[in-house]
């Protein structure tokens, strides 16, 4: 099925701000063992693709460079690799690559334990706008907060990517859920589900919601700082940004822990269930060409949109 013999990619050949973003040609790459070469349809952009350009993220440094962007894919497989179970050419797939190969591309070669059957009730765009977010959420609630039924959680951010899907998740896990969005985003958290929606620019959420079994931190600072005033004894503040204080923990009988997202196929495919039954939305906020990928994250970085943004290939 496969016929190209190059792909045209963004990448950065050094650290800095947009416009050390390039197009470049490169020759196709060739899925091993457990791998599948995959037509990119369309690539979500993710902040931590900014952080990455920046040099700001630690698992790529100067090393790494020439780098391609991107950790959200979705797109048709075009080439097997050995070992690979009961996939074929032609099946329609998104994914969360590992971060040795960027999905802002033509073709990208995912890991058959990274991906999952795009959900049929999403087109490729919704779908490229899943999986680091989704996983993320998903993680950050269930697998380092140990969420639970009934209980209370605080989501700072709940407007974002990541934030409009841990509303949901955890609403379908039976918490009560509270988060800090912007003024702007007040009615798109309630409409996630949201119980308790705070403006964090005009009231003071340790002022609003009691106290809680889980913060999930999705914005840093003194936000997190203040989190722990209303965490209850043996509660958690997970985040994906900044290692909680252990002080603090320790003072209050709580937990603290920082998370990178894991590839996780099995999981982006319990994922794909829930939107297919309706019980989880996608929703996007902007899309960019691959031409303008640079613009995209500068739109991100600036507008801090509600929903995911998403380059489009097709």
């Amino acid at each position: 099925m496969q016929t190209a013999t190059v792909s045209k990619v963004v990448r950065i050949e050094e650290f800095g701000g947009p416009e050390v973003m390039h197009e470049r040609t490169i020759p196709l790459p060739v899925p091993g063992p457990g791998e599948l070469l995959v037509k990119v349809a369309a690539a979500g952009v993710n902040p931590v693709d900014s952080k990455i350009r920046a040099g700001k993220y630690p698992a790529v440094q100067r090393d790494k460079l020439p780098y391609t962007l991107g950790r959200d894919v979705s797109g048709t497989v075009v080439q097997c690799g050995s070992s690979t179970s009961k996939l074929k050419d032609g099946t329609k797939i998104f994914a969360m690559p590992g971060i040795d190969r960027g999905s802002y591309a033509e073709y990208v070669v995912v890991k058959e334990s990274e991906m999952a059957p795009k959900p049929g009730s999403l087109d490729f765009i919704a779908a490229a706008g899943v999986p680091l977010a989704a996983l993320t959420a998903w993680q950050g609630l269930f697998r380092y907060g140990e969420l639970k039924k009934g209980q209370r959680v605080l989501i700072h951010g709940g407007s974002g990517g990541v934030g409009h899907f841990a509303i949901q998740f955890a609403k379908l896990r039976g918490a009560h859920v509270a988060t800090t969005v912007s003024g702007q985003h007040i009615q798109f958290a309630r409409e996630l589900g949201a119980d308790l929606v705070i403006d964090h620019e005009k009231q003071r959420f340790e002022e609003e919601t009691g106290e809680v079994d889980l913060v999930f931190d999705l914005v840093d600072g003194e936000m997190q700082e203040r989190s722990w005033q209303i965490l209850k004894r043996g509660g958690v503040l997970v985040s994906t940004l900044k290692e909680p204080s252990k002080e603090q923990a320790a003072a209050r009988g709580a937990r603290g822990c920082r998370y990178t997202t894991q590839e996780s196929g099995a999981e982006l495919a319990e994922i794909g269930r829930l939107i297919d039954a309706d019980k989880v939305k996608v929703v996007i906020a902007k899309t960019f060409t691959l031409e303008q990928a640079a613009a995209a994250q500068e739109f991100l970085e600036h507008e801090h949109p509600a929903g995911k943004v998403v380059l489009r290939l097709v």
